[in-house]
């Protein structure tokens, strides 16, 4: 097991890892959409979401990996009426086939966001 960390995503609010690499595969922590330069959030859930997945990304960077060889994601909403929009972002952002997901509404989040996305991508992918 390897931790992975990244200088160029928001720091974690808690004690864990931004991802863990396992059997080739790594496992990346819920991450949201603040941007790591100025730590402020788009207001749109499509452009957090759009942020969110450019902050998984560095992290899979860092990993030696990229967004292709994501396999399962879990996507947090605050209000599952924003789907469609996140969906949108997601479809532009991400390419076919796209990775397994699980959609899951939640009361609130962490941070004070409204959309969070955990991510599974292989490292030697086939």
């Amino acid at each position: 097991m390897k931790e992975i960390t990244s200088d160029d995503v928001p720091d974690a609010l808690g004690p864990y890892s931004q991802a863990i690499v396992s059997d080739g595969t790594v496992h990346v922590s819920g991450k949201t959409g603040e941007d790591p330069a100025t730590g402020e959030a788009p207001e749109s859930v499509g452009e957090q979401t759009t942020q969110t997945l450019a902050n998984v990304e560095r992290i899979l960077e860092a990993a030696g990996t990229d967004a292709d060889a994501i396999v399962r994601a879990t996507v947090y909403l605050t209000d599952m009426d924003d789907y469609d929009e996140v969906n949108e972002a997601y479809r532009s952002y991400l390419s076919e086939p796209y990775p397994a997901r699980t959609c899951v509404e939640v009361s609130r989040l962490p941070a004070p966001l409204d959309v969070e996305i955990t991510v599974d991508a292989e490292i030697d992918g086939d």
